[in-house]
């Protein structure tokens, strides 16, 4: 991944820092699109005595709540006994908390139509973890993928899972593949009942190649966007596995969500500063136009940018972050 004479030893730090697989002269992002969003960094209200844990990814209900999987207050939950998952209503208040004991390190949550959710797990120890598990919104288990607490290349197993997007049939896409290894770098499909009916995908960088697959979202014409997160690019397939496009104009993609009007939201906090990469990005996933660009706050490698993110049916865009710990919220 890391290219050993790429000139100035600043420029190959910044690629081991990020975890990029490209420096800043390599990077092809739109970087001149408008910024009309405001922070309102206090929307999140935590209960009293609770601190938010680092939080990768967030997920949202047709009712507009927004679900999170933090950390325990840390960037681990192995010997925690604090509930990850937490409901937040449009204010910021969380209106449920559940999860303890149950997983090592919640990395991705979606929210399903029927109200369910989905969660990865990404690590794993003391028997939990490596998985990917179906739940009410009351934390019931309806459904677990992957062998728990065992990372591995078989078709029943995963190593390190980071996200699931259900399809319109029932259909469902698990990504696999997180730093520092990439884990399998591949895509795993399911039917409804939970059957493995296709996998692809092999660390790479090639044009069927992934490295790093971050995250997982549909257009509505039933596309696969994903983001393939060390090589910076979004790769398009059909729900086969066939390769559609590849877009890099949104940068290292981290978080991604499309909406019901198929406007695409990328997160990039990877990119080295000095591309000018680092920020969210707002545009059509009809044809990959960049119409919004709001910055990276940060200015330090491995900042505290949002990494996951939603975005609700006015355009308000919510973010999760790992550094700095925070869920922030974005308005027109």
């Amino acid at each position: 991944m890391i290219r050993s004479k790429s000139g100035a030893l600043a420029a190959v730090l910044a690629v081991v820092l990020s975890g990029a697989g490209a420096n800043a002269a390599d990077m092809t992002c739109t970087k001149d699109a408008p910024n009309p969003y405001r922070l309102d960094a206090g929307w999140a209200k935590m209960p009293e005595g609770r601190k938010l844990g680092s939080t990768s990814a967030l997920g949202i209900g047709a009712d507009g709540h927004v679900w999170a999987a933090e950390r325990c207050g840390a960037n681990t939950c192995v010997g925690s006994t604090l509930a990850p998952v937490m409901q937040f209503d449009s204010t910021g208040k969380v209106i449920s908390n559940w999860g303890s004991g149950l997983f090592a390190q919640p990395h991705g949550i979606t929210v399903n139509q029927d109200g369910s959710l989905w969660i990865t797990d990404d690590q794993s120890a003391d028997g939990k973890g490596q998985q990917a598990i179906k739940f009410s919104q009351g934390g019931k288990v309806l459904m677990a993928l992957g062998k728990a607490g065992m990372a591995g290349k078989a078709a029943d197993q995963f190593d390190q899972p980071t996200s699931v997007a259900v399809a319109k049939n029932g259909d469902i896409f698990v990504s696999e593949g997180h730093a520092p290894s990439n884990g399998n770098s591949r895509i795993d499909k399911f039917d409804k009942t939970g059957k493995l009916t296709k996998s692809w995908g092999t660390p790479g960088a090639g044009p069927d190649q992934m490295l790093g697959p971050h995250a997982l979202a549909f257009d509505s014409k039933g596309r696969l966007f994903v983001a393939d997160r060390n090589n910076s690019r979004v790769l398009i397939f059909d729900q086969g596995g066939k390769l559609l496009d590849t877009w890099k104009q949104f940068g290292m993609p981290q978080g991604m969500f499309i909406d019901a009007k198929d406007i695409l939201y990328v997160s990039d906090t990877g990119s080295p500063v000095a591309s000018g990469c680092r920020g969210i990005r707002v545009g059509s996933a009809k044809d990959g136009k960049v119409t919004a660009f709001i910055p990276d706050p940060s200015t330090a490698e491995g900042g505290s940018g949002a990494e996951g993110l939603v975005a609700d049916g006015k355009g308000n865009i919510y973010g999760a972050t790992v550094a700095s710990r925070e869920l922030l919220h974005w308005t027109k």
